[in-house]
């Protein structure tokens, strides 16, 4: 629930964590008994715990929709970031993904931990992506071969905000997931995944992985500071489209995820420790945002 050390210095993260772990025992408890929607919801709880809550409050139908959504785009990542599988072999499987779905048998080994078991056992997410509604299949599919950011499939049934939006929320997400896994990407074996763009990165040293080295500690967090000053030109695009969500499951599974953002962008700001391990937010700091974000007024006070 938190470790004691952290709860003793931040006895406020107390109940938030507390109303955590219950809604966890009670969302473990409402994954379905089929076998392939139990693997879906089981494996999205192992590869993000606390977004798994925002999805299972959503409307059933969507939430499972949403569920194999992002655990196909999980899956994508998982084909994407591996650097152990040749350029030639990875490109196809991509470019043919919204086909596989499809397919009750396909799978492809790939990634570690729980990524490797949701690629070992894919054919059981295709399975529940195959009993979905045609129109969230479509969606699903659109977004996979046209490369839509997270969001589009999220709103059905809403007034659907503009596409430049939604793809500007999931850049804000992406860019802010790229800035605090920058030591995990550059020392990925057995070759560094290297998404920092060049047009920033090359104004302070000649190699990305320069700015690991603790010569070029200076250079680095002007680097950084210059990478999140960039990320932060969508939070206008973010607010405008939270703004136009109107059910209240999902403007808190779409705004939550904004607000762990600016959260994490804040801790990394003038930080060399991106440099040097993990920064993230503590889980008493997670639950409260997850506790306390049901609207707009919420959002609009963690962004200030």
């Amino acid at each position: 629930m938190g470790s004691l050390g952290a709860l003793v210095k931040h006895p406020d993260d107390f109940y938030p964590l507390l109303k955590l772990k219950i809604a966890c025992r009670h969302a473990e408890k409402q994954i379905p008994s089929e076998p392939h929607w139990a693997f879906c919801f089981t494996m999205l709880h192992k590869v993000s715990r606390s977004f798994a809550l925002v999805i299972q409050q959503l409307d059933p139908n969507l939430r499972n929709a949403v569920c194999v959504f992002y655990l196909v785009f999980r899956a994508l990542d998982t084909v994407e970031d591996d650097t152990s599988v040749a350029t030639d072999v990875k490109v196809p499987i991509l470019e043919d993904f919204y086909r596989h779905i499809h397919n009750r048998d396909w799978h492809f080994s790939c990634g570690t931990k729980n990524y490797k078991i949701l690629m070992d056992q894919f054919h059981l997410v295709s399975t529940a992506f195959l009993e979905l509604e045609k129109g969230y299949q479509e969606a699903i599919e659109d977004c996979e071969e046209n490369g839509f950011g997270d969001g589009k499939i999220y709103l059905q049934g809403e007034d659907l905000a503009p596409d430049s939006l939604s793809n500007s929320m999931g850049l804000f997400l992406q860019k802010t997931n790229i800035i605090r896994d920058y030591l995990e990407d550059i020392n990925e074996i057995p070759k560094s995944r290297m998404f920092w763009p060049r047009e920033i990165w090359s104004k302070y040293v000649n190699k990305l992985e320069d700015l690991k080295y603790k010569e070029n500690s200076v250079k680095a967090v002007q680097c950084l500071n210059d990478m999140i000053t960039n990320a932060l030109i969508h939070v206008d695009d973010c607010l405008k489209y939270l703004s136009a969500l109107r059910n209240p499951s999902i403007f808190r599974f779409c705004a939550i995820p904004q607000v762990m953002a600016i959260g994490t962008l804040a801790m990394c700001y003038n930080n060399i420790e991106v440099f040097r391990g993990v920064v993230k937010m503590r889980r008493g700091l997670t639950a409260k945002v997850i506790d306390r974000t049901n609207v707009m007024a919420d959002v609009y006070g963690a962004f200030l």
